[in-house]
Protein backbone atom coordinates (compact mmCIF):
# COMPACT_ATOMS: atom_id res chain seq x y z
CA UNK A 1 0.00 0.00 0.00
CA UNK A 2 3.24 2.00 -0.06
CA UNK A 3 1.87 3.50 -3.88
CA UNK A 4 -0.88 5.01 -2.18
CA UNK A 5 0.76 8.68 -1.68
CA UNK A 6 -0.59 12.07 0.20
CA UNK A 7 -3.12 14.26 -1.70
CA UNK A 8 -4.30 11.32 -4.09
CA UNK A 9 -8.41 10.19 -4.60
CA UNK A 10 -8.91 6.85 -3.93
CA UNK A 11 -12.01 4.35 -4.89
CA UNK A 12 -12.89 1.73 -2.38
CA UNK A 13 -14.87 -1.35 -4.19
CA UNK A 14 -18.69 -1.03 -3.17
CA UNK A 15 -20.78 -3.10 -0.68
CA UNK A 16 -19.77 -7.07 -0.13
CA UNK A 17 -16.60 -6.38 -2.29
CA UNK A 18 -14.97 -3.47 0.23
CA UNK A 19 -11.35 -4.57 0.08
CA UNK A 20 -11.17 -4.30 3.59
CA UNK A 21 -7.56 -5.74 3.76
CA UNK A 22 -6.54 -2.95 1.68
CA UNK A 23 -8.31 -0.39 4.07
CA UNK A 24 -6.66 -1.95 6.42
CA UNK A 25 -3.16 -1.61 4.83
CA UNK A 26 -3.49 2.08 3.76
CA UNK A 27 -5.07 3.01 7.10
CA UNK A 28 -1.67 1.96 9.01
CA UNK A 29 0.30 4.62 7.29
CA UNK A 30 -2.31 7.13 8.49
CA UNK A 31 0.88 8.62 10.34
CA UNK A 32 2.67 9.52 6.73
CA UNK A 33 -0.47 10.07 4.41
CA UNK A 34 -1.88 13.56 4.57
CA UNK A 35 -5.40 15.09 2.64
CA UNK A 36 -6.22 11.47 1.11
CA UNK A 37 -9.30 11.72 -0.43
CA UNK A 38 -11.55 8.57 -0.11
CA UNK A 39 -14.83 8.29 -2.44
CA UNK A 40 -16.78 5.46 -2.11
CA UNK A 41 -20.54 4.33 -2.13
CA UNK A 42 -22.32 2.11 -0.01
CA UNK A 43 -19.17 0.21 2.24
CA UNK A 44 -19.82 -2.82 4.39
CA UNK A 45 -17.30 -3.47 7.49
CA UNK A 46 -15.57 -1.25 9.54
CA UNK A 47 -14.65 1.82 8.10
CA UNK A 48 -11.45 3.42 9.97
CA UNK A 49 -10.67 6.16 7.94
CA UNK A 50 -13.74 8.12 8.74
CA UNK A 51 -12.45 7.89 12.37
CA UNK A 52 -11.49 11.93 13.47
CA UNK A 53 -8.13 10.70 14.90
CA UNK A 54 -6.95 10.35 10.58
CA UNK A 55 -8.68 13.85 9.62
CA UNK A 56 -5.64 14.70 9.12
CA UNK A 57 -4.78 11.51 6.98
CA UNK A 58 -8.31 10.57 4.96
CA UNK A 59 -11.04 12.49 4.62
CA UNK A 60 -14.57 11.21 3.02
CA UNK A 61 -16.02 12.37 0.01
CA UNK A 62 -19.35 9.74 -0.09
CA UNK A 63 -21.49 9.15 -2.97
CA UNK A 64 -23.98 7.11 -0.42
CA UNK A 65 -23.68 7.58 3.20
CA UNK A 66 -23.82 4.04 4.84
CA UNK A 67 -24.03 3.05 8.30
CA UNK A 68 -20.12 2.84 9.08
CA UNK A 69 -19.33 6.57 7.64
CA UNK A 70 -22.47 8.13 8.68
CA UNK A 71 -21.12 9.56 12.23
CA UNK A 72 -18.04 10.83 10.11
CA UNK A 73 -20.50 12.84 7.56
CA UNK A 74 -23.34 14.25 10.33
CA UNK A 75 -19.94 15.48 12.40
CA UNK A 76 -18.57 17.59 9.59
CA UNK A 77 -15.22 14.73 9.44
CA UNK A 78 -16.60 13.74 6.05
CA UNK A 79 -18.32 15.25 3.17
CA UNK A 80 -20.66 13.57 0.82
CA UNK A 81 -22.15 14.02 -2.77
CA UNK A 82 -26.11 14.55 -3.83
CA UNK A 83 -25.58 12.42 -6.86
CA UNK A 84 -28.26 9.71 -8.88
CA UNK A 85 -26.66 6.62 -8.87
CA UNK A 86 -26.62 6.22 -12.72
CA UNK A 87 -24.62 9.61 -13.04
CA UNK A 88 -21.69 8.21 -10.91
CA UNK A 89 -19.64 5.98 -13.58
CA UNK A 90 -19.57 9.83 -15.79
CA UNK A 91 -17.91 11.61 -12.18
CA UNK A 92 -15.14 8.96 -13.29
CA UNK A 93 -15.51 9.10 -17.48
CA UNK A 94 -15.58 12.87 -17.19
CA UNK A 95 -12.81 13.13 -14.76
CA UNK A 96 -15.19 15.58 -12.41
CA UNK A 97 -13.71 13.38 -9.96
CA UNK A 98 -10.31 11.81 -11.54
CA UNK A 99 -9.18 8.92 -9.78
CA UNK A 100 -5.41 8.37 -8.65
CA UNK A 101 -6.29 4.78 -6.99
CA UNK A 102 -9.08 2.29 -6.82
CA UNK A 103 -9.04 -0.45 -4.23
CA UNK A 104 -10.56 -3.33 -5.57
CA UNK A 105 -11.48 -7.22 -4.60
CA UNK A 106 -11.60 -9.66 -7.14
CA UNK A 107 -11.56 -13.00 -8.23
CA UNK A 108 -8.82 -15.04 -9.17
CA UNK A 109 -7.91 -14.38 -12.46
CA UNK A 110 -9.13 -17.60 -14.52
CA UNK A 111 -6.92 -19.83 -17.39
CA UNK A 112 -7.05 -16.31 -19.80
CA UNK A 113 -6.36 -13.97 -17.43
CA UNK A 114 -9.21 -12.31 -16.26
CA UNK A 115 -10.33 -11.41 -12.88
CA UNK A 116 -14.36 -10.80 -11.71
CA UNK A 117 -15.48 -7.99 -9.82
CA UNK A 118 -17.72 -10.46 -8.45
CA UNK A 119 -20.91 -8.64 -6.15
CA UNK A 120 -20.30 -5.13 -7.30
CA UNK A 121 -19.96 -4.05 -10.87
CA UNK A 122 -21.88 -0.25 -10.63
CA UNK A 123 -19.51 2.54 -10.59
CA UNK A 124 -16.66 0.02 -9.83
CA UNK A 125 -16.15 -0.64 -13.20
CA UNK A 126 -15.39 3.34 -14.09
CA UNK A 127 -13.38 3.32 -11.23
CA UNK A 128 -10.82 0.60 -12.48
CA UNK A 129 -11.07 1.77 -16.16
CA UNK A 130 -9.90 5.77 -15.39
CA UNK A 131 -7.87 5.31 -11.90
CA UNK A 132 -4.18 5.57 -12.70
CA UNK A 133 -3.45 2.74 -10.40
CA UNK A 134 -5.14 -0.72 -9.41
CA UNK A 135 -4.81 -2.03 -6.09
CA UNK A 136 -6.67 -5.75 -6.25
CA UNK A 137 -7.39 -8.01 -2.94
CA UNK A 138 -7.42 -11.14 -5.15
CA UNK A 139 -9.79 -13.61 -3.34
CA UNK A 140 -11.13 -17.55 -4.39
CA UNK A 141 -13.64 -16.41 -2.25
CA UNK A 142 -15.31 -13.57 -4.55
CA UNK A 143 -17.48 -15.01 -6.81
CA UNK A 144 -17.06 -15.62 -10.50
CA UNK A 145 -20.41 -13.53 -11.91
CA UNK A 146 -21.38 -12.76 -15.96
CA UNK A 147 -21.42 -9.28 -17.02
CA UNK A 148 -19.62 -6.76 -17.95
CA UNK A 149 -17.42 -6.79 -14.52
CA UNK A 150 -14.48 -8.43 -16.19
CA UNK A 151 -10.80 -7.35 -15.11
CA UNK A 152 -7.78 -8.44 -17.21
CA UNK A 153 -4.76 -9.43 -14.73
CA UNK A 154 -2.45 -7.23 -16.80
CA UNK A 155 -4.53 -4.10 -15.89
CA UNK A 156 -3.91 -4.69 -12.38
CA UNK A 157 -0.56 -2.82 -11.09
CA UNK A 158 -0.55 -4.78 -7.79
CA UNK A 159 -2.13 -7.88 -6.16
CA UNK A 160 -2.52 -9.15 -2.69
CA UNK A 161 -4.04 -12.43 -2.18
CA UNK A 162 -6.83 -13.01 0.95
CA UNK A 163 -8.91 -16.00 1.73
CA UNK A 164 -11.36 -14.28 3.52
CA UNK A 165 -15.41 -15.06 3.87
CA UNK A 166 -17.19 -12.37 2.27
CA UNK A 167 -19.32 -10.00 4.43
CA UNK A 168 -22.65 -11.61 5.17
CA UNK A 169 -25.91 -9.37 5.73
CA UNK A 170 -28.37 -11.72 7.07
CA UNK A 171 -32.05 -11.60 5.87
CA UNK A 172 -34.64 -9.52 8.31
CA UNK A 173 -37.27 -10.97 10.13
CA UNK A 174 -40.12 -8.78 8.87
CA UNK A 175 -42.38 -7.95 11.63
CA UNK A 176 -46.33 -7.21 11.25
CA UNK A 177 -46.25 -3.69 10.01
CA UNK A 178 -43.43 -4.57 7.22
CA UNK A 179 -45.42 -8.33 6.41
CA UNK A 180 -48.93 -6.13 6.21
CA UNK A 181 -46.76 -3.29 3.41
CA UNK A 182 -45.56 -6.19 1.48
CA UNK A 183 -49.01 -7.85 1.15
CA UNK A 184 -50.37 -4.44 0.33
CA UNK A 185 -47.61 -3.94 -2.37
CA UNK A 186 -47.85 -7.57 -3.77
CA UNK A 187 -51.45 -6.71 -4.25
CA UNK A 188 -50.68 -4.17 -7.27
CA UNK A 189 -47.85 -6.66 -8.63
CA UNK A 190 -48.96 -8.16 -12.00
CA UNK A 191 -47.70 -11.49 -13.46
CA UNK A 192 -45.19 -10.51 -16.03
CA UNK A 193 -44.14 -7.04 -14.10
CA UNK A 194 -40.39 -6.74 -13.70
CA UNK A 195 -39.26 -5.92 -10.32
CA UNK A 196 -36.78 -3.36 -8.58
CA UNK A 197 -36.23 -3.28 -4.92
CA UNK A 198 -33.49 -3.35 -2.56
CA UNK A 199 -32.51 -5.04 0.73
CA UNK A 200 -34.23 -4.92 3.96
CA UNK A 201 -37.60 -5.99 5.86
CA UNK A 202 -40.44 -4.72 3.57
CA UNK A 203 -38.23 -5.74 0.21
CA UNK A 204 -37.88 -9.01 1.96
CA UNK A 205 -41.52 -8.87 2.86
CA UNK A 206 -42.82 -8.44 -0.46
CA UNK A 207 -40.81 -11.06 -1.85
CA UNK A 208 -42.42 -13.75 0.21
CA UNK A 209 -45.74 -12.83 -0.49
CA UNK A 210 -44.90 -12.87 -4.07
CA UNK A 211 -45.26 -16.80 -4.42
CA UNK A 212 -48.54 -17.36 -6.13
CA UNK A 213 -47.53 -14.55 -8.88
CA UNK A 214 -46.07 -15.81 -12.33
CA UNK A 215 -43.28 -14.56 -15.12
CA UNK A 216 -42.05 -12.08 -13.19
CA UNK A 217 -38.39 -10.66 -13.64
CA UNK A 218 -35.56 -8.66 -12.16
CA UNK A 219 -34.06 -5.80 -13.47
CA UNK A 220 -32.47 -4.39 -9.85
CA UNK A 221 -29.35 -1.90 -9.17
CA UNK A 222 -29.02 -4.31 -6.02
CA UNK A 223 -30.94 -8.08 -4.98
CA UNK A 224 -30.44 -10.35 -1.95
CA UNK A 225 -31.05 -13.68 -0.82
CA UNK A 226 -34.94 -12.84 -1.09
CA UNK A 227 -34.86 -13.46 -4.70
CA UNK A 228 -33.75 -17.01 -4.98
CA UNK A 229 -36.19 -18.82 -3.55
CA UNK A 230 -39.00 -17.85 -6.20
CA UNK A 231 -36.35 -18.61 -8.75
CA UNK A 232 -36.16 -21.97 -7.49
CA UNK A 233 -40.20 -22.04 -7.47
CA UNK A 234 -40.38 -20.45 -11.38
CA UNK A 235 -41.79 -17.57 -10.16
CA UNK A 236 -39.07 -15.64 -11.51
CA UNK A 237 -38.24 -16.54 -15.10
CA UNK A 238 -37.60 -13.50 -16.87
CA UNK A 239 -39.94 -14.58 -19.83
CA UNK A 240 -41.80 -11.40 -20.12
CA UNK A 241 -38.68 -9.30 -20.22
CA UNK A 242 -37.80 -7.05 -23.09
CA UNK A 243 -34.07 -6.33 -22.27
CA UNK A 244 -32.01 -9.33 -21.11
CA UNK A 245 -34.75 -11.30 -21.36
CA UNK A 246 -35.14 -14.62 -18.91
CA UNK A 247 -31.74 -12.94 -17.03
CA UNK A 248 -31.39 -11.53 -13.93
CA UNK A 249 -29.91 -8.38 -13.79
CA UNK A 250 -27.97 -6.11 -11.01
CA UNK A 251 -25.52 -4.06 -10.21
CA UNK A 252 -24.20 -4.97 -6.76
CA UNK A 253 -24.99 -7.58 -4.32
CA UNK A 254 -25.41 -8.23 -0.34
CA UNK A 255 -26.46 -10.78 1.12
CA UNK A 256 -25.22 -14.12 2.70
CA UNK A 257 -23.35 -17.36 1.81
CA UNK A 258 -26.34 -18.74 0.00
CA UNK A 259 -26.46 -15.67 -2.54
CA UNK A 260 -22.53 -15.68 -3.30
CA UNK A 261 -23.29 -19.03 -4.23
CA UNK A 262 -25.87 -18.52 -6.11
CA UNK A 263 -24.26 -15.72 -8.28
CA UNK A 264 -21.51 -17.63 -8.45
CA UNK A 265 -20.68 -18.47 -12.54
CA UNK A 266 -24.16 -18.70 -12.97
CA UNK A 267 -25.16 -17.30 -16.45
CA UNK A 268 -28.64 -16.87 -14.98
CA UNK A 269 -27.55 -13.68 -13.88
CA UNK A 270 -25.82 -10.40 -15.14
CA UNK A 271 -23.81 -7.86 -13.72
CA UNK A 272 -23.45 -4.95 -14.96
CA UNK A 273 -22.70 -1.37 -14.69
CA UNK A 274 -25.12 1.26 -12.46
CA UNK A 275 -25.14 3.72 -15.68
CA UNK A 276 -26.59 0.93 -17.42
CA UNK A 277 -28.28 -0.71 -15.05
CA UNK A 278 -30.51 2.77 -13.33
CA UNK A 279 -30.96 4.11 -17.18
CA UNK A 280 -33.97 5.25 -17.49
CA UNK A 281 -34.13 4.12 -21.16
CA UNK A 282 -33.49 1.06 -20.28
CA UNK A 283 -35.68 0.80 -17.38
CA UNK A 284 -38.46 1.47 -19.67
CA UNK A 285 -37.86 -1.10 -22.37
CA UNK A 286 -39.22 -3.96 -19.72
CA UNK A 287 -43.00 -4.19 -19.47
CA UNK A 288 -44.59 -3.67 -16.31
CA UNK A 289 -41.73 -2.60 -13.68
CA UNK A 290 -42.78 -2.28 -10.24
CA UNK A 291 -40.08 -0.25 -8.51
CA UNK A 292 -39.98 -0.35 -4.43
CA UNK A 293 -38.36 2.14 -2.91
CA UNK A 294 -38.55 3.45 0.44
CA UNK A 295 -38.94 7.09 2.43
CA UNK A 296 -37.69 8.67 5.59
CA UNK A 297 -40.57 11.24 5.51
CA UNK A 298 -43.38 12.47 2.96
CA UNK A 299 -44.88 15.62 3.39
CA UNK A 300 -48.75 16.22 1.91
CA UNK A 301 -48.18 17.37 -1.18
CA UNK A 302 -46.14 13.90 -2.11
CA UNK A 303 -42.51 14.99 -1.57
CA UNK A 304 -40.29 12.33 -0.60
CA UNK A 305 -37.07 12.65 1.61
CA UNK A 306 -35.69 9.47 1.47
CA UNK A 307 -31.40 10.81 2.21
CA UNK A 308 -31.33 12.94 5.23
CA UNK A 309 -33.39 13.39 8.51
CA UNK A 310 -33.47 17.45 8.41
CA UNK A 311 -30.28 18.87 7.57
CA UNK A 312 -28.47 15.34 9.31
CA UNK A 313 -27.34 13.54 5.90
CA UNK A 314 -28.53 9.87 6.85
CA UNK A 315 -27.74 8.06 3.02
CA UNK A 316 -28.07 8.99 -0.51
CA UNK A 317 -30.06 9.88 -3.40
CA UNK A 318 -28.80 6.65 -4.48
CA UNK A 319 -31.25 4.82 -7.93
CA UNK A 320 -34.43 5.58 -6.33
CA UNK A 321 -35.48 8.64 -8.87
CA UNK A 322 -33.72 6.75 -12.12
CA UNK A 323 -35.74 3.54 -11.13
CA UNK A 324 -39.38 5.48 -9.44
CA UNK A 325 -38.86 7.27 -13.36
CA UNK A 326 -37.63 4.50 -15.27
CA UNK A 327 -41.31 2.55 -14.17
CA UNK A 328 -43.71 5.10 -14.70
CA UNK A 329 -41.98 5.39 -18.64
CA UNK A 330 -42.66 1.73 -18.79
CA UNK A 331 -46.47 0.30 -19.87
CA UNK A 332 -47.93 -0.83 -17.13
CA UNK A 333 -45.49 0.11 -14.59
CA UNK A 334 -45.69 1.21 -10.77
CA UNK A 335 -43.63 3.47 -8.78
CA UNK A 336 -44.00 2.61 -5.35
CA UNK A 337 -42.61 4.18 -2.55
CA UNK A 338 -43.58 2.16 0.56
CA UNK A 339 -42.50 3.34 4.17
CA UNK A 340 -44.46 2.57 7.69
CA UNK A 341 -46.55 4.74 8.81
CA UNK A 342 -44.52 5.85 11.89
CA UNK A 343 -40.99 5.91 12.98
CA UNK A 344 -39.05 3.27 15.86
CA UNK A 345 -39.88 6.85 18.20
CA UNK A 346 -43.51 6.61 17.50
CA UNK A 347 -43.73 9.46 15.24
CA UNK A 348 -45.37 9.97 11.88
CA UNK A 349 -43.72 10.19 8.54
CA UNK A 350 -46.58 11.56 6.45
CA UNK A 351 -45.74 15.10 7.32
CA UNK A 352 -47.25 18.64 6.84
CA UNK A 353 -43.91 19.51 5.85
CA UNK A 354 -40.42 17.73 6.10
CA UNK A 355 -38.18 18.86 8.38
CA UNK A 356 -36.41 22.02 7.80
CA UNK A 357 -33.37 20.68 5.78
CA UNK A 358 -34.64 17.59 4.40
CA UNK A 359 -33.90 17.23 1.27
CA UNK A 360 -36.56 15.62 -1.91
CA UNK A 361 -35.22 12.82 -3.68
CA UNK A 362 -38.42 11.91 -4.92
CA UNK A 363 -40.23 15.10 -6.32
CA UNK A 364 -43.98 15.45 -5.76
CA UNK A 365 -44.01 15.08 -9.56
CA UNK A 366 -42.34 12.06 -10.12
CA UNK A 367 -44.35 9.93 -7.04
CA UNK A 368 -47.41 8.20 -7.52
CA UNK A 369 -47.98 4.70 -5.51
CA UNK A 370 -47.28 5.34 -1.56
CA UNK A 371 -47.91 2.49 0.72
CA UNK A 372 -47.72 2.24 4.34
CA UNK A 373 -48.90 -0.48 6.37
CA UNK A 374 -52.58 0.56 5.85
CA UNK A 375 -53.12 0.67 2.72
CA UNK A 376 -52.09 1.87 -1.00
CA UNK A 377 -52.82 5.50 -2.39
CA UNK A 378 -51.92 6.52 -6.01
CA UNK A 379 -51.33 10.26 -5.93
CA UNK A 380 -50.51 10.38 -10.11
CA UNK A 381 -53.00 13.09 -11.40
CA UNK A 382 -54.20 14.67 -7.93
CA UNK A 383 -54.29 17.99 -7.07
CA UNK A 384 -52.85 19.30 -3.75
CA UNK A 385 -55.73 18.24 -1.63
CA UNK A 386 -56.32 15.12 -3.08
CA UNK A 387 -52.56 14.26 -2.11
CA UNK A 388 -53.11 15.36 1.43
CA UNK A 389 -56.34 13.52 2.21
CA UNK A 390 -55.06 10.71 0.10
CA UNK A 391 -51.84 10.20 2.33
CA UNK A 392 -53.93 10.78 5.32
CA UNK A 393 -55.90 7.58 4.92
CA UNK A 394 -52.77 6.07 5.19
CA UNK A 395 -51.17 7.92 8.19
CA UNK A 396 -51.33 6.30 11.15
CA UNK A 397 -55.01 6.17 12.97
CA UNK A 398 -53.27 8.70 15.84
CA UNK A 399 -52.00 11.08 13.54
CA UNK A 400 -54.54 11.20 10.78
CA UNK A 401 -57.21 13.84 12.15
CA UNK A 402 -53.78 16.27 12.74
CA UNK A 403 -52.89 16.12 8.50
CA UNK A 404 -56.54 16.28 7.64
CA UNK A 405 -56.77 19.51 9.57
CA UNK A 406 -53.25 21.49 8.39
CA UNK A 407 -54.14 20.23 5.11
CA UNK A 408 -57.53 21.55 5.15
CA UNK A 409 -55.57 24.86 6.08
CA UNK A 410 -52.99 24.69 3.64
CA UNK A 411 -55.08 23.31 0.83
CA UNK A 412 -58.86 23.79 1.42
CA UNK A 413 -59.70 27.41 -0.51
CA UNK A 414 -57.71 26.25 -2.90
CA UNK A 415 -59.64 22.74 -3.44
CA UNK A 416 -62.91 24.56 -3.50
CA UNK A 417 -61.80 26.54 -6.13
CA UNK A 418 -60.42 24.51 -8.72
CA UNK A 419 -62.21 21.42 -7.90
Amino acid sequence: MGKIKSGDRVFLHTAAATPQRLIEAMVQRADELRDVEIVSLHTEGEAAYARPEYRESFRLNALFVGKNVRQSVQHGDGDSIPVFLSDVPSLFYDRILPLDVALVHVSPPDRHGYCSLGVSVDASLAAVQTAKLVIAQVNQNMPRTHGEGLLHASKIHAMVEVDDPLPETSRPLPGDVEMRIGQHIASIVEDGATLQMGIGAIPDATLAALFGHKDLGIHSEMFSDGVIDLVEKGVINGSKKRSYREIIVASFLVGTRRLYDFVDDNPLVEMLPSDFVNDTREIRRNPRVTAINSALEIDMSGQVCADSIGQKYYSGVGGQMDFIRGAALSKGGKPIIALPSTTTKGLSRIVPMLKPGGGVVTTRAHVQYVVTEYGIVNLHGKNLRQRAEALASIAHPDFREEISRQAHGLYGSYGRRFM
